[in-house]
């Protein structure tokens, strides 16, 4: 069974939150989770068949929630691999893997992915990520998709799903904020374009760019009405997100003076009994190329 290193220090991370240890981006992760999950109808809704996925990566796995899911709900999957370069989150994802009574068959490392996947080629059946966005910059595509294909066995499958930001048309605060962060993940490098999709438009490209076969894609929309438990979990993770992510905003862009005014804007149309929000997903699969073993050019973005 291979493992991968545990490393002395953690290398400088690209992640938007600076602070590995902010207890409120812990929160906003886990809440994420539960969101994306429920919210796509499951772990792998689009795979017809998850009996065959035995071994499995999981590629910033964060605080663990889908691998332990999956672990849960696919018994037939006798080995789940999580790696994150964040060790807060590898450690609590530990600890949920103990509490969920799946760490005999779920292991969590840390681990940064933009340098290298410390793994056999042809070992895993499926290599999966989700809102990768928030590490990922355009740059470090090619030699990522590069890593997924040389680990992933040749008819195993990669999956990567993104998200982009929820809105309402009824808050233009909420507007406002997601286009702020839109501009500034552009800026970043995180984004191709200065929008909503500046990921999920590029995603399928990026698959078949990089010499990927069969890909597919499905598009996920989520709905939350005011009342609803999805509403709430959507109410708390802007009430985070937005403020976990404001270092990042001032590092990259002009921040308007009134942000925090926006920001109190947001949080109150969302409270409102008519409020209705939805949320675009993104999830783009395919299987390695049969000449994966040929580097891709560095231009293939």
């Amino acid at each position: 069974m291979p493992s991968a290193p545990e490393p002395r220090r953690e290398q400088p991370s690209t992640y938007v939150v600076e602070d590995r240890s902010n207890p409120e981006e812990l929160n906003r992760l886990q809440i994420l989770d539960r969101l994306l999950t429920a919210g796509m109808g499951g772990v792998l809704p689009e795979q017809p068949d998850r009996t065959i996925f035995r071994r499995v990566l999981d590629v910033g796995c964060g605080t663990g929630g889908w691998l332990i899911d999956l672990a849960q709900t696919t018994p037939t999957c006798t080995l789940l691999i999580g790696v994150d370069a964040n060790r807060t989150f590898v450690e609590y994802a530990r600890a949920q893997a103990e509490a969920a009574h799946v760490s005999d068959r779920v292991e969590f490392y840390v681990a940064d992915a933009l340098r290298m996947l410390e793994f056999p080629a042809d070992f895993f059946d499926l290599v999966n990520h989700r809102a990768a966005v928030s590490w990922l910059r355009t740059w470090d595509w090619s030699k990522l998709l590069q890593e997924y294909q040389r680990v992933c066995q040749p008819e195993g499958v990669i999956r990567l799903t993104e998200p982009e930001w929820p809105i309402a048309q009824s808050s233009p605060a909420l507007l406002r904020i997601t286009e702020l962060a839109s501009q500034a993940f552009h800026q970043a490098g995180h984004y191709f374009t200065p929008s909503r999709d500046g990921i999920t438009s590029h995603l399928a490209y990026l698959l078949q760019r990089h010499s990927l076969q069969q890909v597919q894609t499905r598009a996920h929309t989520l709905e939350f009405r005011a009342g609803t438990p999805e509403w709430q979990s959507l109410v708390e993770h802007n009430r985070l997100g937005f403020r976990t992510i404001v270092p990042f905003l001032r590092k990259w862009m002009r921040v308007p003076e009134d942000y925090e005014e926006i920001y109190q804007q947001m949080l109150s149309d969302m409270q409102q009994p008519n409020f209705v929000g939805t949320w675009n997903l993104l999830t783009a699969w395919g299987h390695p190329s049969p000449t994966k073993d040929q580097p891709v050019s560095s231009s293939a973005r």
